[in-house]
C-alpha cells in the first residue's frame, strides 16, 4: 500500500486594511523610521481596527478566500487547527469560534499555542493526523492580533508586531509530495526571556498587573535574538543535511518574519540564494504564528508542483524548528 502524504491543496490569507507605518509610530513614542528599519527591517505593519473583532475575524476572512479559490465547502472540513497566541478568549478556543462563523459543524477544532513557531507545529500535527488516515480535509491556520498584546509605550517591542492571518488546506495524497520531514524543539529555559507575564493562572489579572503593563509582550531582545539566530539557522541546516538536500535543491526558503538579521543568519547557514528567500517583513512586521502562512499566501502563484520548500521559525517557549515540504500543485 502506498504511503499517505499530507499535501497543501489550497491557501487563503487576510491582512487588515489599516497600515501603521514607522512615521506614525514615531509620533507615538521616541523612535524613527531609520531606527526601526536599520535594526529589524520593518517599514509598516497592519492593525485590526474593526470594533470588537478578534483573531477569529481575520482567520474567517482567510478561510473564506480559501473556500472561494478551491471550491471546498465548510461541511467537508473534518479538522481545524488554529495556531495562535491571541485567541479571542481564554476559552472557548479560537478554532471553535472560527468553526461557528464558517458554518463548520462536522469537525474537531482546537487551538495550538507554540508562539511564533505555531504554524509549523500545527502543520506537522496536521500531517500526522492525515498520515494516520483519521482525517481527510484539515484547515491549518496561523492567525494573530498581536496589537491586542502590544504596549505602544514600549519602543523596544511596539515597532515589531502586526496583525494578520493565513490558512492552508491539507489533504492526503499518495504522491511523493507534501510534508516530507520536520524537526521541532522546545527549551523551556527560554521562557523567561519572552513572555506575557500576567493573565494566566499563575498571575491572574489585577489592578497591579494592569498598571505594570504585564498583559503586554515582555521581551529581552538580546537573549531572544541570540537564540533565534542559532536555532532557526541550525534547524534549517539540520533538516537539509538529514535529507541530503543542498542549497541548489531548495526552491524556496520561508523563514519566520521577525528580524532581517535573523533571516540573514538562516540564509548563510543554508546557502540558499536570496532570490529564493521569501521576505515580506517590511510590509507586515512580525505577525507571530501568521508570518509563514501569510508568506505562502502572497507567493502561492510563484510555487510550482514539486518545489522543495523549507519553513523555519523560532518563538517564545523557546520553541523552534523547520519543515521540509514539496509543493503539490
Amino acid at each position: 500500500m502506498s504511503k499517505i502524504h499530507a499535501v497543501i491543496t489550497g491557501v487563503g490569507g487576510y491582512v487588515p486594511e489599516y497600515i501603521l507605518d514607522n512615521q506614525e509610530l514615531s509620533t507615538m513614542m521616541d523612535t524613527s523610521d531609520e531606527w526601526i528599519t536599520t535594526r529589524v527591517g520593518i517599514k509598516e505593519r497592519r492593525i485590526l481596527k474593526e470594533s470588537n473583532a478578534g483573531t477569529s475575524y481575520m482567520a474567517v476572512k482567510a478561510a473564506e478566500e480559501l473556500f472561494a479559490k478551491t471550491s471546498v465547502k465548510p461541511e467537508e472540513i473534518d479538522l481545524i487547527l488554529v495556531a495562535t497566541t491571541t485567541s479571542d478568549y481564554i476559552f472557548p478556543s479560537c478554532a471553535s469560534v472560527v468553526a461557528e462563523k464558517l458554518g463548520i459543524k462536522n469537525a474537531l477544532g482546537f487551538d495550538l499555542q507554540a508562539a511564533c513557531s505555531g504554524f509549523i507545529v500545527a502543520l506537522t500535527n496536521a500531517a500526522s493526523f492525515i498520515e494516520s488516515g483519521r482525517y481527510k480535509k484539515v484547515l491549518v491556520f496561523g492567525a494573530e492580533k498581536m496589537s491586542s498584546i502590544t504596549n505602544y509605550e514600549d519602543r523596544t517591542t511596539a515597532p515589531l508586531f502586526g496583525d494578520g492571518a493565513g490558512v492552508v488546506l491539507v489533504e492526503p495524497s499518495t504522491d511523493e509530495l507534501g510534508v516530507m520531514d520536520s524537526l521541532l524543539y522546545t527549551d523551556g529555559g527560554g521562557g523567561k526571556h519572552l513572555m506575557l507575564k500576567a493573565g494566566g493562572s499563575a498571575h491572574p489579572a489585577s489592578y497591579e498587573t494592569i498598571d505594570r503593563h504585564e498583559h503586554s509582550i515582555y521581551q529581552e531582545g538580546q537573549a531572544v535574538f541570540k537564540h533565534a539566530v542559532t536555532n532557526m539557522a541550525g534547524a534549517s541546516g539540520d533538516i537539509m543535511d538529514k535529507n541530503n538536500l543542498t542549497s541548489e535543491d531548495i526552491n524556496w526558503l520561508i523563514p519566520h518574519q521577525a528580524n532581517l538579521r535573523i533571516i540573514d543568519a538562516v540564509v548563510n547557514r543554508t546557502g540558499v540564494d536570496y532570490s529564493r528567500v521569501i521576505i515580506n517583513i517590511e510590509k507586515y512586521g512580525n505577525t507571530s504564528a501568521a508570518t509563514i502562512p501569510i508568506c505562502i499566501w502572497e507567493y502561492e502563484k510563484k510555487f510550482k508542483k514539486g518545489d522543495n520548500i523549507i519553513l523555519t521559525a523560532f518563538g517564545a517557549g523557546f520553541t523552534w524548528g523547520a519543515v521540509w515540504l514539496k509543493w503539490a500543485y
